[in-house]
């Protein structure tokens, strides 16, 4: 755990980490904070994007545990790791507004959440200032600026840019007319009639094409734009996005897809649909290079009626990762479920939370919350069954932590399996409401 780190905090960053933690989750930028007991993990995910991704390979792996065993979190460190690394990544939570069987709609919201790596200046002087693939396209035609001169010099180096866009493996021939549109809007001077207005309105009809966006042909057809985004061509806008990517500098395309699980609470002609997304993911990273995609789900999704056994074209492809064996930090299923925490991982998370909350309120907390009763928490924790519960384990620290800092520390009389039990029913309460059917179409 990197103390020296925590340390520099400022109380507003540490206030905002203990709100985020409240809510069940870690701002990207301080997951490092709380990665502890997962190195195997991480360790070889390390190595297939050094040594695999990187290269050209491409695979699809799912990060199993029950709610509280950290998956998110999880999925959060792989996020960072990604883009220190040189990886685009996307994280994607799927939500009634976000359902897996609309592929259209987690398309949108891919890259709608998009980052580039830090710093990121891509093959020249690219500068990004906002996430999403509006920033990135915006970023890209900015950093032509220096590039074009004259109307004659800009006709002469977009046409030769279209073609070497063109030839990109991948790129599909509307997705390179949809980059140099936009070059050729940004650059280009006005043609006679044409007004500063329209030219602004002709932008933003570009950068809505590459969200995802409804957009009329006949607003698309100036800058040979001949298709929008629907089910049928999906899988050509994700290959063209990649090749863009790739194109910009990037090593590749990370996609996170958090909370899969909950398709199982939905009808079956919901499951099947989002079903068959998945096996069509899976599936087109068999072609794939340079990108990996990471599914979390929770134990029912393999081992229920309504998981993925309910939908033979994709169990045929995932049957093996419910098989029961040792621990292989190479396969398919990331199994944090049967990798809980140590108890000394535990309190070495504790004493991070402690730090941070210190920081957050300004306070001394080391006499009133020791590691004794950090370890008394998860000694008893154990004793109920629980210790794998991550998010259980930090709502109890949290809790007693603020009733310190207020003028209640716990004393003899203060009833630790109370505390757990007070705490569990707030986990329950989320699970419940997390696990609900929220959509039915």
């Amino acid at each position: 755990m990197p103390e020296e780190k925590i340390d520099q905090l400022k109380p507003f960053q540490a206030r905002a980490i203990i709100e985020n933690l409240r809510k069940g989750t870690v701002p990207i930028d301080y997951v490092p904070f709380f990665t502890v007991g997962r190195e195997n993990w991480l360790r070889f995910i390390e190595d297939d994007l050094d040594h695999y991704i990187a290269e050209g390979g491409a695979k699809v792996r799912f990060v199993n545990g029950d709610y509280g065993d950290g998956k998110t979190h999880f999925m959060s460190v792989i996020h960072h790791l990604a883009l220190q690394k040189g990886f685009a990544v996307s994280f994607v939570v799927l939500t009634r507004e976000v359902p897996m069987q609309k592929f259209e709609v987690v398309y949108q919201e891919v890259v709608r959440q998009l980052q580039l790596p830090p710093d990121f200046a891509g093959n020249g002087n690219m500068k990004v200032e906002q996430a999403g693939i509006r920033g990135v396209v915006s970023g890209w035609s900015e950093s032509w600026a220096a590039e074009l001169d004259s109307a004659e010099d800009i006709e002469k180096k977009l046409t030769a840019l279209r073609v070497e866009l063109s030839a990109l493996p991948g790129m599909d021939a509307n997705f390179a007319n949809a980059l140099t549109g936009l070059l050729y809007n940004r650059f280009m001077p006005l043609q006679e009639r044409e007004t500063r207005e329209g030219r602004d309105h002709s932008h933003e009809v570009l950068c809505q094409w590459f969200e995802g966006g409804k957009i009329g042909k006949k607003e698309l057809k100036p800058f040979q734009v001949f298709e929008v985004l629907n089910k049928v061509n999906n899988k050509r806008f994700l290959g063209s996005l990649l090749a863009f990517l790739r194109h910009l500098g990037c090593k590749g395309l990370i996609l996170l897809m958090d909370e899969l699980e909950t398709v199982v609470a939905q009808s079956s002609s919901v499951r099947n649909a989002a079903y068959e997304n998945v096996r069509l993911l899976i599936d087109n990273t068999e072609q794939a290079r340079f990108l990996h995609i990471f599914f979390s789900i929770i134990p029912d999704v393999i081992s229920s009626e309504k998981g993925f056994k309910s939908y033979d074209a994709l169990w045929s492809r995932v049957r093996s990762i419910g098989e029961r064996q040792k621990l292989n930090y190479r396969n398919v299923l990331i199994d944090l479920h049967r990798a809980p925490l140590e108890t000394t991982e535990l309190i070495q998370l504790g004493l991070a939370l402690r730090r941070i909350h210190e920081i957050s309120y300004r306070w001394e907390a080391k006499d009133l919350v020791g590691e004794e009763l950090i370890e008394q928490v998860c000694v008893n924790q154990k004793r109920m069954g629980l210790l794998s519960e991550v998010r259980l384990f930090i709502k109890q620290i949290i809790r007693i932590l603020d009733m310190a800092e207020q003028g209640t520390p716990p004393g003899e009389d203060f009833d630790l399996t109370e505390q757990v039990l007070s705490s569990r029913r707030e986990v329950e309460q989320e699970k419940m409401e997390q696990l609900q059917p929220k959509w039915d179409s």
